[in-house]
């Protein structure tokens, strides 16, 4: 594919296939923009790098399925974000329900995600397109620079 082609399409190229699929999760920085892509059980993924709860870094969080999704896990404060959708996932009881029984939840999308393209052996990020404003978007650029060393500052003093 050409450059301009995949500029002009807004794929922007962040590895071969092979050398993503060892590292398993890679950082990228595209547009101003930190991006963790995952590879897991012979798929890419593609997310805001940093939790949109307090600014965690996604990439050393562990991968689970819950309620049938693949979600990783936030190291920082345990959130647990679908690896598809960047959907927010919790367990609660319904109160309504005699006995409540726990049950997964979600708090709807909270995580931007990216689209991942392969084209002959070169993986290529689409950023979202999404004008919604999602909630991992307040960590991103140099406002989210300061605004995660202030999360940290203040997870580090309580």
């Amino acid at each position: 594919m050409e450059e301009n082609e995949q500029s002009a399409r807004g794929l922007h190229f962040v590895g071969k296939k092979d050398e993503l699929i060892e590292a398993k999760r890679s950082f990228r920085s595209i547009e101003d923009r930190d991006i963790l892509i995952i590879y897991h059980q012979g798929v890419f993924y593609a997310m805001d790098s940093y939790c949109y709860h307090a600014g965690g870094m996604l990439n050393n969080g562990d991968i689970e399925e819950i309620n049938g999704k693949l979600c990783i896990i936030c190291p920082k404060h345990k959130y647990k974000l679908t690896l598809a959708k960047g959907e927010c996932l919790y367990k609660g009881n319904n109160p309504k329900e005699k006995p409540p029984v726990p049950r997964w939840y979600s708090k709807g999308v909270k995580q931007r995600t990216h689209t991942v393209t392969e084209n002959n052996g070169e993986i290529y990020v689409k950023l979202s397109d999404n004008p919604n404003w999602i909630e991992s978007d307040y960590y991103q650029g140099e406002k989210g620079k300061i605004e995660r060393a202030k999360a940290e500052a203040e997870n580090t003093y309580s």
